[in-house]
């Protein structure tokens, strides 16, 4: 995928051009302290280092709401646009991704309100458990197989067109706990929601996902 170019007109220029295909980048909790305390201050290159760390991720997560590269990405910018306007405004005692999910969240539900395309996410959700994630998600490492990689290919698609007939919030919440890794907890106050109600949008999400590709398994 192309590089990806973040301009914010605040009082400032900032340019970010990131490879989104890349992978993101890992440092510690203290780097990535420091980084947040510098770009409070207005430092640039900091501020550009935390768009490097969670680029990738916070692309795939509008991609996975919305459902359009070319959306996805014009939602990217506006995320961190607001972050960069608001990074001042980010207590240190909280967790930095789960203020960032936050506003990457409350960015696309406010697009595809804005677009009337939102479905209604506020039913009544089961009361049963979560269950656990899907065993059909492949391997995604090399391999030397061609018949391997072309099942593998054929079940990524498979698994991205069952992902789009979720519902937003429903899409978003799988994609914070299996591909992001988030606890049910975290994913909670991202979504300013409770934890038992994240686990019942979560288990309605796999038993949609089951049921589609099921003859997967």
């Amino acid at each position: 995928m192309r590089g990806l170019r973040l301009r914010v007109m605040d009082g400032a220029c900032l340019e970010f051009a990131g490879k989104v295909s890349g992978p993101s980048s890992v440092i510690s909790e203290a780097e990535e302290l420091s980084l947040i305390r510098r770009a409070q201050e207005g430092d640039r290159p900091a501020f550009d280092g935390l768009v490097r760390l969670y680029d990738k991720n916070v692309l795939r997560l509008a991609l996975q709401v919305v459902g359009s590269p070319e959306e996805a990405r014009d939602l990217y910018q506006e995320a961190f646009l607001k972050v960069y306007r608001s990074i001042r405004n980010f207590r240190l005692e909280a967790k930095f991704s789960t203020w960032l999910y936050r506003i990457v969240m409350n960015v696309c539900f406010d697009h595809l309100r804005r677009q009337k395309a939102r479905r209604e996410v506020d039913a009544r959700l089961p009361e049963d458990g979560e269950t656990e994630l899907l065993q059909t998600v492949p391997d995604e490492r090399p391999t030397l197989d061609p018949e391997r990689a072309v099942r593998s290919k054929e079940i990524n698609r498979r698994i991205q067109v069952a992902l789009e007939r979720l519902n937003p919030r429903e899409r978003m919440v799988f994609e914070l706990k299996h591909y992001q890794g988030l606890k049910l907890r975290a994913i909670g106050e991202i979504c300013n929601t409770s934890e038992q109600t994240v686990k019942n949008c979560l288990f309605r999400a796999t038993q949609k996902l089951r049921v589609e590709l099921g003859d997967l398994a």
